[in-house]
């Protein structure tokens, strides 16, 4: 304010003072006058402002302190001279006061120099005039501290001792004096400090001590916070970031994350496969951390090339195949080293555990055989004994064993892993000669492995079966007039047993086992047949007649070599088959007297005989003249006869029946006819080929009661021999023959009556006899009586089957009648000794019979 009083009196004064006339002068003599004023006063006006105050605040008075009235400031023009620079003051033209127009900075105006003063250049005209004005402005704590950077990045290594210090850039503050007084301070941290040095010759310095040793493994980086405050009134505050990095030193070894790696691999498990991976940390950095895996020792050593170990990634995998029942566990020991200066190394164990997996079947071995097996071996019998193993483990290696078939053995568990194979069932070598035992083993692994073993088990043989016939009867039939030495039949006895307990021979059985009634004896089959011992072929020893021999019945007996010997029996049956050798035989007529001539072969010629009877003129068409009657020794169609008429020939008074051999009228009877007609009859069989006989009848034409008397002669024997049928002497001694007959037949009468009680009450015994031998108890039966018996007896003629064995029972002087057969059954005789020393033959009794009747018949 002196400044501006001395002013305002030095421009008092200069007014009232007279202007020189030179204007130079003048002008010169102001500018010393203002200089020494502005010395005095040091200037003419002065302000002081502070900075960033408002536009518009007033700074001073400007038109009064440089005494310029009111108005004046207007009227003259008060105003500042343009600079260079924006003075951020001006003049209000109104008021003529000093007013601040736009910002004001002083950091910006006047930096860090202090203090901040403006010249400014006042000007007024009419006078033009010129002022200085000096504005000073203040400095007020607007600026905060500011660091080169809002983070510095710091590296420290990690083994530095503590009391290092690293020096740091300070803050800045664009404020002056006690505004730009900067303090610093750091975060909390117990590993750093700061140190701030101060020097009236250098500017302060700022260090960061280190406290505490790093550990970068635990804090690799520690980021902290720089502050700087200023001595404002108000202090401001600036920051900076410390990202502190901890450089690594190699002073930590690798680690494990795992001491023990245990793992459990399939024995399965195929080449390549992934074991495990061992990872390993280094909390170093860069070199210090990269390590390489190494495996060191391996147990068992086997195992060094079964696996192998990745040194970077520390992958092991499988090289090779695994067994459990080799090896079950293996150890690694693994190593990992960094790359450090010295480097270091950590290690662990890796345990590979192989999980044992079903890939091996059971196994089954014979440890002994006791074969062959005799058929009659006792159940319970020990065959074999077996041992059974699994080489797995647990369930895998848990074996159940099994035998098939389920019979005839089984198995028994004698103890763990062994069994014996017994029998379960009686055997039958003749069944089964030879078993194919298998014994199946299965595991008890998910899925199951099986194995099995075959046993073969021979059976030996023992004497247990008799030789069987393949019949218990045989039929055989054997043509008569056989050749001596013929083969009849083969038999055959199977023996289902080995070598010589099934080596059969044949025997015809001895012993009245068999035979024949021939005549008035008994002949053993023996003497007719034979059988070879080895083959079993029946021969015939003599050639057979069906008229001696219609059937022969025996006992073939077979026997083992075994020890005991067994044998077996077939009953033979051998039909002698008729053949046709036997020429029909023309029979005598009844009564006596001579008979008819004998039939001779059909080969050599028809033999003859001479026959008569008796016609009546006038008989009618049909009437029975006479019965021609004869007879063949065969059977069969051998034995069937067929009679004709043989001369004569056309159509005659006479004709025969086919069968019956009846001589009736073909017509009736005229004078023209003649009294005798002469007829030729022929007597065929029906063998192949035929043989015949010839009969010669004369039948005389007589009168009515001649001829009823001869038929009267003749009526008693009608039924035999044919109506008026007489043996021929001549037609002159028709009539003594005619009285002989009628005295002849009372004779006959009579004991025929009696010959045929006789047959009946011994035919009658007979039956009852063969029933109480047919269904007497027997001690075994190999065959039952034959087929109902065939017997038939008619009018035209009569034959029997040629199997059966037949009769001809006598009824009539010196004549067998043939319309009656009687036929033996066919059955066995009753086996046992006893049987044939108590119980005839029914053959033999029936012969027995036969022969009472025929010598009946032959005394009558």
């Amino acid at each position: 304010m002196l400044s501006r009083d001395i002013s305002a009196l030095f421009f008092n004064g200069l007014g009232s003072l007279e202007r020189p006339q030179s204007s130079g002068s003048w002008k010169m003599l102001l500018l010393l006058v203002l200089q020494a004023a502005w010395a005095l006063g040091g200037g003419q006006v002065r302000y002081s402002v502070p900075e960033e105050a408002k536009a518009g605040t007033v700074v001073g008075r400007l038109a009064q302190d440089l005494g310029l009235e009111a108005g004046e400031p207007e009227a003259r023009r008060l105003r500042l001279a343009a600079q260079g620079r924006r003075a951020s003051v001006e003049v209000s033209g109104a008021s003529g006061a000093l007013v601040v127009s736009s910002r004001l900075d002083r950091e910006e105006l006047c930096g860090k120099s202090a203090p901040c003063a403006l010249r400014l250049e006042v000007l007024v005209e009419r006078p033009l005039r010129v002022f200085h004005v000096e504005l000073e402005v203040t400095d007020i704590n607007d600026n905060a501290p500011l660091f080169p950077a809002a983070r510095k990045n710091l590296s420290i290594a990690e083994l530095s001792l503590p009391g290092s210090r690293f020096p740091l850039e300070g803050a800045s503050d664009a404020d002056i004096g006690a505004n730009a007084q900067l303090s610093y301070t750091l975060s909390p941290t117990e590993h750093f400090s700061l140190d701030l040095q101060k020097s009236e010759e250098y500017r302060e310095s700022l260090f960061l001590v280190l406290a505490k040793p790093l550990d970068r493994e635990t804090v690799p980086v520690h980021r902290l916070v720089l502050t700087a405050s200023d001595g404002g009134r108000l202090p401001l505050t600036g920051t900076m970031e410390l990202v502190i990095s901890v450089l690594d030193a190699n002073d930590n070894a690798p680690q494990f994350n795992q001491s023990v790696y245990k793992v459990q691999l399939p024995e399965s498990a195929a080449e390549g496969t992934l074991v495990v991976r061992v990872s390993a940390t280094d909390p170093d950095v860069g070199s210090n951390r990269e390590m390489t895996f190494t495996a060191s020792n391996t147990f068992p050593p086997k195992g060094l090339n079964l696996f192998i170990l990745n040194p970077k990634t520390g992958e092991i995998r499988l090289a090779g195949a695994l067994d459990f029942e080799d090896v079950r566990s293996y150890e690694i020991q693994i190593e990992a080293t960094d790359k450090g200066t010295p480097p270091l190394s950590g290690h662990c164990k890796v345990v590979v555990e192989v999980v044992d997996v079903n890939d091996n079947a059971p196994e089954v071995w014979v440890t002994s055989l006791s074969v062959p097996v005799p058929e009659d071996a006792a159940v319970g019998t020990v065959v074999a004994l077996l041992s059974v193993s699994d080489r797995d483990s647990g369930a895998n290696g848990r074996v159940r064993c099994a035998v098939w078939p389920a019979a005839p053995f089984g198995l028994v568990a004698t103890f763990a892993g062994s069994y014996s194979l017994v029998l379960r069932e009686a055997l039958d070598r003749e069944r089964v000669p030879e078993y194919e035992v298998e014994v199946r083993a299965e595991d008890g692994g998910a899925p199951p492995l099986r194995a099995s073993r075959g046993v073969r088990v021979p059976v030996s043989d023992v004497n247990d079966n008799a030789p069987a016939f393949a019949q218990a009867v045989y039929t055989v039939l054997a043509r008569e007039n056989n050749a001596a030495g013929a083969e009849l039949a083969r038999l055959w006895a199977r023996d289902p047993d080995e070598a010589g307990n099934g080596r059969v021979s044949y025997s015809v059985a001895e012993g009245g086992v068999g035979g024949a009634a021939v005549g008035a004896g008994w002949r053993p089959a023996s003497s007719y047949v034979s059988v070879d011992a080895e083959s079993g072929r029946l021969w015939a020893l003599q050639p057979l007649d069906y008229e001696e021999l219609q059937v022969l019945q025996f006992e073939v007996r077979a026997v083992d070599a075994g020890e005991p010997p067994l044998c077996g029996n077939a009953t033979v049956q051998l039909f002698v088959v008729d053949e046709n050798d036997n020429a029909p035989a023309l029979l005598p007529p009844a009564g006596g007297g001579p008979g008819p001539g004998s039939a001779g072969e059909a080969a050599s010629g028809p033999g003859s005989g001479a026959l008569w009877a008796w016609a009546a003129w006038g008989a009618p068409a049909g009437q029975v003249v006479a019965k021609i009657r004869a007879v063949d020794a065969d059977s069969g169609y051998n034995a069937w006869l067929r009679y004709e008429l043989w001369e004569p020939r056309g159509k005659g008074p006479f004709r025969v029946g086919l069968y019956s051999g009846e001589v009736s009228t073909a017509r009736a009877l005229e004078e023209a006819d003649g009294p005798r007609q002469r007829l030729v009859i022929v007597v065929r069989d029906h063998g192949e080929p035929s043989r015949s006989a010839t009969a010669t009848l004369s039948v005389s034409l007589v009168e009515g009661a001649e001829a009823a008397l001869a038929a009267a002669g003749s009526s008693s024997s009608s039924s035999s021999s044919g109506a008026g049928l007489r043996p021929g002497a001549g037609a002159e001694g028709g009539a003594a023959a005619a009285a002989a007959a009628a005295t002849a037949t009372a004779t006959t009468n009579v004991w025929l009556v009696v010959a045929i009680c006789a047959v009946s009450s011994l035919f009658l015994l007979a039956v009852v006899l063969y029933g109480a031998s047919r269904w007497a108890p027997r001690a075994a039966v190999l065959s039952g009586p034959g087929p109902a018996t065939l017997v038939c007896a008619s009018e035209v003629g009569s034959w029997s089957y040629s199997q059966r064995q037949s009769r001809s029972l006598c009824v009539a002087d010196g004549a067998g009648k043939s319309d009656l057969m009687v036929f033996s059954p066919n059955f066995p005789p009753p086996p046992g000794p006893a049987a044939k020393e108590t119980q005839p033959e029914p053959p033999a009794l029936l012969d027995t019979v036969f022969r009472v009747i025929n010598s009946f018949c032959s005394s009558q």
